[in-house]
């Protein structure tokens, strides 16, 4: 377990770690015991105490990701270390950590530069190799990933920034640039969706909130969202530039901004949510797509005759580095961002394993987090 490009068979005499595993791909998940991780050179083992189930497991249950089987997938996690590396000089057994879901290598141009979210040699735990939906997990680069969790911010609370918080961070700070008094349109308020209203609101903008679900819209408008608005899928009449079935959604927004919103962030990854996204934007607007666009059935259609028409701004967020942490937990240790409050609910590994499969049916109103810990 933890090895780069896959993990570790099963074998007898496994020392009773639980981890919930894949064996074929789209098809249902177990939870049994498999060996405990080896702490890589210049990495750490850690004991998971959270782990959060995002959209992007799902993903890799599917297929949409390359992975080797046996898999155990998770990346999203905040946990102990238990086990140090050869070479690791920042982290001793005992410290309260997390980790972005982008490990970077530490050695690279883009390492160096802070910007290890983009490492062309990055690891991902719960995708190149195993993850955090077990007891135990193995990390790389310690000293360049690792995060220490401060004692008054909860475990399942450092866990839910590792993806959707901040990458949704980060996309709203650091890539699209909002300012205070922006329109922000969110298209989808599951996790990384409803971060994104807690973070546009802390910076002062305003923010329009689309989901399909009503139960997510509430907790937008309960984080603030100034409006939400009920997606019903394609209309039935025409169709939208570049033969992309038509939405009322860019209307709507455009209505209530006044000429539609600077920034807009697919926090869903369709071809439906990201033309609605694109769409909802005004002239020279910033698009942010953050949820993965798998090309499942080809390559999804983007309505680019209005991106070049309008220039407007397709921007891509991967996630955050560990050396941009400190700015967003400065926010949580003053108060003004609340990560907590979007953990809806905390499951144990058994319960991930049935929940795993139909994720992407499911309508969550915020994080579901994982405690493997839990009997």
């Amino acid at each position: 377990m933890g090895g780069h490009g896959g993990g570790t068979a099963e074998v007898e005499g496994s020392s009773g770690l639980r981890a919930v595993v894949m064996d074929r791909i789209g098809e249902p998940v177990v939870v049994r015991e498999v060996p405990d991780p080896t702490p890589p050179a210049g990495g750490v083992v850690v004991r998971v105490h959270a782990t959060g189930l995002c959209r992007s497991d799902w993903h890799a249950w599917a297929g949409h990701d390359d992975v080797a089987l046996p898999h155990v997938p998770g990346h999203e996690l905040a946990g102990v270390v238990v086990e140090v590396g050869a070479g690791v000089e920042r982290w001793a057994v005992g410290d309260r950590v997390t980790v972005p879901f982008v490990c970077g290598c530490g050695r690279c141009e883009h390492c160096r530069s802070g910007n290890a979210q983009v490492c062309p040699q990055q690891e991902q735990p719960g995708f190149t190799h195993w993850g955090s939906f077990a007891e135990l997990v193995a990390l790389h680069a310690a000293d360049t990933n690792l995060v220490a969790v401060p004692e008054g911010v909860s475990f399942a609370a450092a866990a839910s920034l590792g993806c959707r918080f901040a990458t949704a961070f980060r996309a709203l700070t650091a890539r699209a640039r909002l300012e205070a008094g922006e329109w922000l349109t969110v298209v989808g308020t599951g996790g990384v969706g409803l971060s994104a209203v807690m973070i546009a609101k802390a910076l002062g903008a305003r923010v329009v909130a689309v989901d399909r679900h009503q139960v997510a819209l509430d907790a937008a408008s309960a984080l603030g969202a100034d409006h939400v608005l009920l997606a019903t899928g394609p209309t039935t009449d025409g169709v939208l530039p570049d033969g992309l079935p038509g939405s009322d959604v860019p209307a709507r927004v455009h209505e209530l901004t006044g000429g539609g919103s600077q920034v807009a962030v697919d926090a869903v990854g369709s071809e439906q949510t990201c033309a609605d996204s694109v769409l909802s934007l005004r002239r020279r607007g910033r698009h942010v797509q953050v949820g993965l666009l798998p090309p499942v059935g080809g390559h999804p259609r983007v309505p680019m005759a209005r991106v070049i028409g309008w220039e407007l701004d397709l921007l891509g967020s991967h996630g955050m580095a560990a050396a941009d942490y400190p700015a967003m937990l400065a926010l949580i240790a003053s108060g003004a961002l609340r990560p907590q409050q979007l953990i809806e609910r905390v499951v144990g590994l058994d319960e991930a394993a049935a929940l795993l499969p139909v994720f992407d049916r499911a309508s969550p109103a915020g994080m579901t987090m994982i405690d493997p810990l839990r009997g």
